[in-house]
Parts: structure tokens; sequence; C-alpha cells
């Protein structure tokens, strides 16, 4: 069982940054790829960035190629989103999440585990 816990969401301004990490315990880290994913209100999950469990591979949503970058630290247990260039439609609530699979990390239905979320909040 890997727990999984979000922190660094806050209130930012239009242009401004933040960088989102997600801890995880319980498991053995740098064996699970691990994904973010972000839901605003009325709105479906999607993914926003993967990375596979040797972080020699990314992938990003089209909509934050560019602004965002995932990295993670396997000795820390810890994946981040460094988010840059923030946009008021990026308001949302972030979720990190884990998976045995190292491929088709955009797929939010091949995590295992999840983490509770962080709220980000952009202001034109």
């Amino acid at each position: 069982q890997v727990h999984l816990v979000e922190s660094g969401g806050g209130l930012v301004q239009a242009g401004g940054s933040l960088r989102l990490s997600c801890a995880a315990s319980g498991g053995t880290f740098s064996s699970y790829s691990m994904g973010w994913f972000r839901q605003a209100p009325g709105k479906e999950r999607e993914f926003v960035a993967g990375i596979t469990w040797s972080g020699d591979s990314t992938n990003y949503a089209d909509s934050v190629k560019g602004r965002f970058t995932i990295s993670r630290d396997n000795a820390k247990n810890t994946v981040y989103l460094q988010m840059n260039s923030l946009k008021p439609e990026d308001t949302a609530v972030y979720f990190c999440a884990a998976t045995i699979r190292g491929y088709e990390l955009g797929s939010r239905n091949i995590y295992t585990y999840w983490g509770q979320g962080t709220q980000v909040t952009v202001s034109s």
C-alpha cells in the first residue's frame, strides 16, 4: 500500500509559479511511475504530467507543455511538479498518483494509488 500526500498548492497571480510536491510512503517508491492529474469544478479529472520510475521519460498534456516540469527524487520518495507561467485555467485540485506501469502514463485508469489533492488557484 502506497500512501501519497501532496503539498505546495495555494493562491497565485496569473504569470506566477508554484511547485507541488508529492511525498510517498509505504512502498518502494522507485518501482512506481508517477503522474500528476488535476480536476476543476464540474470537470473530469485530467492528465497533466507523468514520469517513469527511473525518471528517464516524461510526458505532458498539451495544455501545460513548456510551462510545467515533472521531476522526481527517489532518495526522498518525492515527485514534484514545477508550474510556471500559470494561467487562470490552471485552477484546479491537483492530484498525484502511482502506477506500476511504465507506459501510457496519460491514462487515468492505470493508476493504483492516489493522493488527496492540493488546491491551486490562479487569479487573473
